[in-house]
């Protein structure tokens, strides 16, 4: 025979799964806001490749 669970712990577990779905959905919302609405400036880099090691450039400098 199995359990049936009480309608009191099957409305808490939907309502933490609605709180859940709300947190993720607003979080991915604002990971695409602020991705689309950041735009960093120019930052300091390499204009010509480096003779020592571990000096990188950028690939294409939009500077």
């Amino acid at each position: 025979m199995t359990k049936v669970a009480p309608r009191r712990s099957r409305s808490w577990l939907a309502w933490w799964g609605l709180v859940a779905a709300a947190i993720f959905l607003g979080a991915n919302a604002h990971m695409l806001y602020v991705a689309i609405d950041s735009a960093p400036g120019c930052v300091a880099h390499l204009k010509q490749t480096g003779s020592a090691p571990g000096q990188y450039r950028a690939a294409k400098s939009s500077c």
